[in-house]
């Protein structure tokens, strides 16, 4: 008897669809097709390579960071528009 090979994108995206979209183990292994000990297994297996939540405390802090910055950048960026056109105005 021989088994289904599956790639590993396939078992990370089953994974992640059981991790990430809160789906049921039974209920993705069904739509999918596969065995659910299957899947457990590819859980057990690629489930840990998910960011720990330290590290997605990290990444919140650093959008955060970006965020300030970008409207910072943005804010400048409108001023220097205006003193270009004020200054062209004089210089006509």
């Amino acid at each position: 008897m021989s088994s289904k090979r599956y790639t590993d994108e396939f078992k990370r995206e089953a994974v992640r669809q059981v991790i990430e979209h809160k789906h049921s183990t039974v209920e993705v292994a069904q739509r999918l097709g596969i065995n659910k000990h299957s899947l457990y297994a590819w859980v057990r297996d690629f489930g840990s390579a998910t960011p720990s939540p330290s590290e997605g405390a990290v990444d919140l802090a650093e959008l955060r960071r970006l965020r300030a910055e970008l409207k910072r950048v943005t804010e400048e960026r409108d001023i220097l528009k205006k003193a270009t056109a004020y200054f062209a105005k004089l210089s006509e």
